[in-house]
């Protein structure tokens, strides 16, 4: 049966909860025709999901990966372009490291060359269409910062590229706050939960067809 890798974040810095974790949980096992979706949690630091995420690619060879983390202050739901080979951010992830003009992943690194930047290998459009179709707002991003979102996306498709499945759709989609997180900040912009979750079904499906 194939297989869509489907990855949420754990909750981190001041955020109690985080959607995109609610978001797998709800969705894991979800299968449309002869495809399943495989759910797991990341740790927010980037080398323990890159450890997390790693054999996750290498053991169940996904047909399709879909990345998610919070943008807490975006008003929907975006599909990121690009991820870069930089890590800079002054928050601290979840085991207390900042880091400042870091690579994700060295010059060199494993015998491999590493490029500045990846573009998503999602069908960003055709993701747009489905969710117009079911009346989600959504955008495409170009840019999914430089915390451990970006690293992931990144390290991701670095790795499916070095073990010979860069042709795998394989990219990042931000979601916004959810209700739970507004209710402490009137000025969060935020979604329903379960419209998070929808979103982010609607663009399973799509690649799942």
């Amino acid at each position: 049966m194939p297989t869509l890798l489907l990855t949420g974040f754990e909750p981190f810095h001041t955020h109690p909860v985080n959607p995109s974790a609610q978001a797998a949980e709800a969705l894991h096992g979800l299968t449309v025709g002869d495809w399943q979706v495989h759910a797991a949690l990341l740790p927010v630091d980037p080398g323990g999901a890159a450890a997390a995420l790693t054999p996750l690619l290498d053991e169940l060879q996904p047909g399709a990966v879909l990345l998610t983390g919070l943008a807490a202050g975006r008003p929907q739901v975006t599909l990121e372009r690009v991820a870069v080979n930089v890590m800079d951010f002054p928050i601290p992830d979840n085991t207390g490291q900042t880091y400042r003009d870091a690579p994700v992943c060295a010059p060199g690194e494993e015998g491999a060359a590493v490029p500045a930047a990846y573009l998503s290998t999602l069908p960003l459009r055709d993701l747009l269409a489905a969710w117009r179709d079911a009346g989600i707002p959504g955008s495409i991003s170009n840019s999914a910062g430089l915390y451990v979102c970006n690293a992931v996306m990144f390290h991701a498709l670095h790795h499916l590229r070095r073990s010979g499945r860069a042709a795998v759709p394989c990219g990042f989609l931000h979601l916004p706050a959810n209700a739970f997180l507004a209710a402490d900040d009137a000025r969060l912009p935020y979604l329903p939960q379960a419209e998070i979750t929808r979103a982010v079904q609607v663009a399973a499906q799509t690649l799942m067809r």
